[in-house]
């Protein structure tokens, strides 16, 4: 557990009562990426010409959404596993408020002179059943994520980020298109069982390497965080279960 003088290594539970500086910026970030994410991306299925193999298709959300994982390692790797939990909690409530208020809206009457209610509800308009796998796999693939992160910490000494990042979001994204995907779009016109596997294997794919390709990026970023909290958090006896929001 050795690290620069300045950051001191704790275990989590030593920071309840200790203000941390950049912890609800970082919540914010992270619900504001999941928002946009569903908003935005969800579910959209764009191209590329690759050499050789010819056109792929994948997941617009996958120009964005990755972020909201690696902000989730920054959230355990800095704060722990019960502040990544509740900021979980607090994506999943506001996910779930969006897809409400999406809806409500989209049902108010439009006034009789407004010709915008087509295009509005192609573009807001809630699937119930994307929602449901939308939030559904947001919540079982962010506690796998923050999960494996906060284990692999304890089982490297809180050496090798790079093998905790990229090792936690290979199962965090898994789980995450593994639920998404089947839930959202097996059956669904357009979408044949072959387009949903290979959507589904094209964006774990694409979310891995963008970890990968980011990897610098979420070394400053922790790093940053890590020296003007001066904590290095180690969830040596952390109560695991996602049922909770208690610190």
């Amino acid at each position: 557990m050795n690290g620069p003088a300045n950051i001191q290594p704790v275990e989590a539970g030593a920071l309840h009562g200790r203000p941390m500086r950049y912890y609800d910026f970082t919540m914010a970030a992270f619900v504001t990426i999941l928002l946009l994410s569903n908003v935005i991306g969800a579910g959209k299925v764009a191209k590329v010409d690759l050499p050789v193999i010819g056109e792929w298709p994948f997941g617009g959300g996958i120009l964005f959404f990755p972020v909201g994982y690696i902000l989730g390692d920054v959230l355990t790797e800095v704060y722990g596993y019960a502040r990544a939990r509740r900021c979980v909690w607090a994506g999943f409530g506001a996910v779930l408020f969006m897809a409400f208020m999406s809806w409500v809206v989209v049902s108010l009457p439009p006034a009789h002179d407004w010709t915008g209610q087509a295009a509005y509800e192609q573009v807001f308009g809630q699937v119930p059943r994307i929602v449901f796998a939308s939030v559904a796999a947001f919540w079982a693939g962010e506690f796998v994520n923050s999960y494996v992160m906060a284990k692999m910490k304890i089982l490297t000494r809180g050496r090798h980020l790079w093998t905790r990042t990229i090792g936690s979001t290979v199962c965090g994204q898994a789980v995450d298109s593994l639920v998404f995907y089947p839930l959202a779009f097996l059956g669904a016109p357009n979408w044949t069982p072959a387009l949903v596997l290979k959507v589904l294997v094209t964006n774990w794919a694409l979310k891995v390497s963008w970890e990968v390709i980011l990897t610098p990026a979420t070394y400053a970023v922790i790093g940053f965080l890590k020296r003007k909290e001066g904590v290095d958090v180690f969830d040596e006896h952390t109560n695991f279960t996602p049922f909770r929001t208690a610190l």
